[in-house]
């Protein structure tokens, strides 16, 4: 549109220019225009006609060039704005917060765990049998982001009293406990808990463990009481070390039948609820207890040392005139996948009627490797591991005795276990056997 109109003003100016020049002209004078300045002023005049035709032309090309870019345009500006809508609304899809689950029905989870095991136990001086039959299972349920809640069963068989027929089967709780998640660092436990007396109790009893019979020193604590724990860890760098902790009360042990004698300690059964329905500790306070650890990984995976302090004290006879009180260090040691060791040392004092304070304590350490570290590539040789134990006990009434046990595990598969056991037992007991052998099946599922 610019050059059409310039075109136009240049033409009108020469029009113009051309009468203005005839009007200074003198009237009374005529001139003869020669025919080349005739031909010379035509050949002008197409020239410019020429130029003009040339301009409307490049105008007409710059319009549909014009045209092309507006309409490219628009697309653009479309597809943009589509663009944009699209982010906005994926942006708004991740930005909406989550809408919280339906506790009730919804957001819960539950497992079934646990073990069963067989034994075959042949002890010196007494007739070889199946011994074990046992069934373990263990319900987890979650409720929530903070609500757990697991409880251990024991089924068993045991032939009736010598002189009855048939068998009984024993069914005990082993453990039933809630666990609310207070912050990343604390949990609160209530119920019958198991007690973070050491570290068997939690991490190592039944299928867990590498030997089929338990340590002669964990009859000195308690496996589980009634009531309440706050426990939790707090990262010690940022290297992966942790300092965990734990603190409880529980009504703890009691008296079998009320008295303060030696003989009637209870470590575990004391749950509030007596025989005849009688809703009462069988003492006057809750006893009390904690532990504190701390986890050292090394510069490998799989090679760490943990080692733990825990104690428990409180009053156990009815007439509340005596204390119970234990002390428990351990440590666990891992050098690779492929070599475990971890042992427990439990000091226990209880004071008594009959024959005062009483001091009893045990130990034992433990270590097993897997032949698959020697990398000798032998059938079935990968999946043996080799065990050993040293345990002790000190009855604190006279009575010793040290064990020693070798054997070996072979993991037909990671969960089902064939474990092999001999031990050779001295003791101040003559009662006591000299030597047994335990041979065992266990499934952890």
């Amino acid at each position: 549109m610019k050059k059409n109109i310039k075109t136009s003003r240049w033409m009108s100016g020469f029009v113009a220019a051309t009468c203005a020049l005839g009007a200074l002209a003198p009237s009374p004078v005529k001139a003869t225009v020669s025919d080349e300045d005739f031909n010379a002023l035509k050949a002008m005049v197409q020239q410019m006609n020429g130029q003009l035709q040339s301009l409307k032309q490049t105008n007409q090309l710059d319009q549909q060039i014009i045209q092309q870019l507006q309409l490219k345009l628009t697309e653009t500006q479309r597809t943009a704005v589509e663009a944009q809508q699209n982010s906005i609304a994926a942006t708004q899809a991740q930005a909406s917060p989550r809408v919280p689950l339906d506790e009730a029905t919804v957001n819960h989870n539950f497992q079934i765990l646990g073990d069963a095991e067989i034994q075959y136990v042949k002890t010196q001086g007494q007739n070889g049998s199946f011994a074990l039959a046992d069934f373990a299972p263990i319900f987890l349920y979650r409720g929530g982001d903070r609500i757990l809640f697991e409880a251990g069963f024991d089924f068993g068989l045991q032939n009736n009293s010598p002189n009855g027929g048939g068998y009984t089967t024993t069914i005990n709780l082993s453990f039933a406990q809630l666990d609310y998640v207070l912050n990343d660092y604390l949990v609160l436990c209530a119920g019958n808990l198991v007690l973070p007396l050491g570290t068997y109790s939690e991490r190592t009893a039944g299928w867990l463990n590498k030997f089929p019979d338990d340590p002669l020193a964990v009859d000195l604590v308690p496996g589980s009481g009634v009531g309440a724990e706050l426990r939790g860890a707090l990262p010690l760098g940022e290297s992966g070390k942790l300092l965990t902790y734990s603190v409880y009360g529980v009504n703890g042990p009691g008296s079998a039948d009320g008295t303060g004698n030696h003989d009637q300690l209870d470590l575990g059964g004391n749950v509030g609820i007596t025989s005849d329905g009688t809703t009462a500790n069988l003492h006057d306070n809750l006893v009390g207890g904690a532990r504190v650890a701390v986890f050292l990984p090394f510069y490998k995976p799989h090679y760490d040392l943990e080692l733990g302090l825990s104690g428990q004290s409180g009053e156990w006879d009815s007439a509340g005139g005596h204390l119970w009180s234990v002390g428990v260090l351990d440590a666990s040691l891992h050098l690779g996948p492929n070599f475990e060791a971890k042992g427990e040392y439990i000091l226990s004092r209880f004071g008594s009627d009959d024959l005062g304070q009483i001091r009893q304590e045990g130990w034992f350490v433990q270590a097993g490797y897997r032949l698959a570290g020697l990398n000798l590539n032998l059938p079935f040789v990968n999946n043996v591991e080799l065990v050993g134990r040293y345990d002790s006990l000190r009855d604190g009434m006279g009575t010793t005795t040290d064990r020693v046990t070798a054997g070996y595990i072979y993991y037909i598969t990671s969960a089902l276990l064939f474990e092999g056991d001999y031990e050779f037992i001295h003791s101040s007991d003559p009662a006591q056997p000299t030597s047994q052998i335990i041979l065992q099946m266990s499934y952890g599922f």
